[in-house]
């Protein structure tokens, strides 16, 4: 809950500092002596840009679920499952956080991800694909990982981090839009609403913005696994962590988690030049290293 708190105090910041900008600028007053309401500007970045991906948050587990066709252990069947089950239980207690939902679902890669509103109301997925092909202690690190992402609170700040851009992102694009149309229009005012210059700027410049918000989340999302490595060496052993890293390093082909949930996944797909900013996951050699040099350095 206080993640939760954290999340709205710091929304509820964004737009006092959009208004105290705007203020500044005088831009409130331009826009009031158009007609256009700064407050209800603000008030539909804030349903689109921060209750999207509220929304989307609260929805994570279900879609996760339905989208990977994981299966939620409830009782284990089997000795792997009990395994498995017990595993997860141990990384949660000994993270500090309740005891998530573990499931698995069918894929042929070796995968897992974690997703969840809250520390205490998660979910811990893994592939068929990582159980055949990683051995146990292997699978404990991964398990750690993910339990790492859960304790850190990585889907909330991820959540955080995407509804504030996409308040700005909305905000921006619909301020510079009113300056083009004005411009355009040579400052007279037009009934209705923009023209024709507003609702083009504001559809670039939504794309334009937008692809510059990807790259911040992208990095967040790439520094966020660094820290979660750290928290699977923890639990499990870093010899451990270092083991299955090297164990994805083998692994060939894109991965077939939704787009929703690919960047909960252990890894990633690798890009170069420009495309490397929208990578959600660092190379595997570069957090190999970091947990080597962190091992070097301790």
């Amino acid at each position: 809950m206080r993640r939760i708190a954290l999340f709205l105090l710091t929304n509820i910041a964004v737009l006092a500092l959009l208004t105290i900008v705007c203020r500044l600028f005088g831009i409130d007053q331009w826009a009031a002596a158009r007609g256009q309401g700064l407050g209800n500007l603000l008030a539909y970045a804030a349903v689109i840009g921060m209750g999207g991906a509220f929304i989307s948050l609260a929805m994570s587990k279900w879609t996760a679920k339905m989208s990977t066709g994981a299966r939620v252990i409830g009782q284990p069947q089997n000795e792997g499952e009990r395994w498995l089950v017990e595993t997860v239980r141990r990384h949660a207690q000994n993270a500090g956080i309740g005891m998530p939902e573990v499931a698995i679902y069918d894929a042929p890669e070796m995968n897992a991800f974690a997703t969840g509103m809250t520390r205490n109301s998660s979910l811990v997925a893994v592939s068929t694909g990582l159980l055949q092909q990683m051995d146990r202690e292997q699978v404990s690190a991964v398990l750690g990982h993910e339990i790492g992402h859960v304790a850190n609170g990585d889907m909330v700040t991820l959540t955080l981090i995407q509804g504030v851009l996409n308040t700005l992102v909305i905000v921006a694009a619909r301020v510079v839009g009113r300056l083009v149309d004005s411009w355009l229009s040579g400052g007279r005012d037009r009934e209705g609403g923009g023209g024709i210059g507003y609702f083009i700027t504001v559809m670039v410049l939504q794309v334009v913005f937008g692809l510059f918000a990807s790259m911040i989340v992208m990095a967040f999302s790439r520094w966020r696994e660094f820290r979660a490595d750290a928290a699977g060496a923890k639990l499990a052993g870093r010899g451990s962590m270092v083991s299955a890293l090297q164990r994805l390093q083998v692994q060939h082909g894109e991965s077939t988690l939704p787009q929703t949930i690919a960047a909960f996944g252990i890894s990633g797909h690798l890009a170069t030049g420009f495309k490397r900013l929208f990578m959600s996951h660092p190379p595997l050699e570069e957090r190999i290293a970091a947990l080597q040099n962190a091992s070097n350095n301790t």
